[in-house]
C-alpha cells in the first residue's frame, strides 16, 4: 500500500471517530470506546509500524528545525507524523467530551471544543481548559 493510500485510510478512520464524538449519544460505553480507545489505538499501531520501519532509513533528526525538515521530507515518515497527530488529537477529543459531559457542558458548546481540537489540536484543548476553569471559578464564587 502506498503512503498516499495509508494517508487516506488514516484520515477516514480518524474522521469516523470524530463523527462518533460529535453526533452519537455517549450513554453507550461501547460506542464511546471507539473514538476514545479503539481508533486512537489502531492509529497508534500504524504510527509505531511506520516509525519502526522508516525512521532509521530517514535523514535528519530532532536536533534542529533543519533536521526535522530533512526527516519529514520522506513521505512515510511524514505520514507517521500525521498519524501521530490524528491519534493524539482524537484521544484528547474523547477526553474533552468525557470531561465536558461530567461538567454538564451542553453538547452544542462541546462541538466548539471538539471542532477546534480536530482542526487545531492544542488550541482546542486550551479553549476547553480555559472554559472549564472559568466555569468552576464562576460556580465557586456563586456558592
Amino acid at each position: 500500500m502506498t503512503a498516499e493510500q495509508l494517508f487516506s485510510i488514516a484520515n477516514l478512520t480518524a474522521l469516523v471517530g470524530w463523527a462518533i464524538l460529535v453526533f452519537l449519544p455517549r450513554r453507550f460505553p461501547l460506542i464511546f470506546w471507539i473514538p476514545q480507545f479503539v481508533i486512537p489505538g489502531v492509529l497508534s499501531l500504524g504510527y509505531a509500524t511506520l516509525a519502526l520501519v522508516y525512521f532509521a532509513q530517514g535523514e535528519g533528526g530532532f536536533g534542529s528545525i533543519a533536521e526535522v525538515r530533512a526527516l519529514f521530507a520522506h513521505d512515510e515518515i511524514l505520514l507517521a507524523g500525521w498519524i501521530h497527530y490524528l491519534a493524539f488529537d482524537l484521544f484528547i477529543g474523547a477526553w474533552i467530551a468525557k470531561q465536558s459531559d461530567a461538567a454538564g457542558i451542553p453538547r452544542l458548546i462541546q462541538t466548539v471544543f471538539l471542532g477546534a481540537t480536530f482542526m487545531f489540536g492544542p488550541a482546542g484543548l486550551a479553549l476547553f481548559l480555559i472554559t472549564r476553569a472559568l466555569m468552576f471559578k464562576r460556580a465557586g464564587s456563586q456558592a
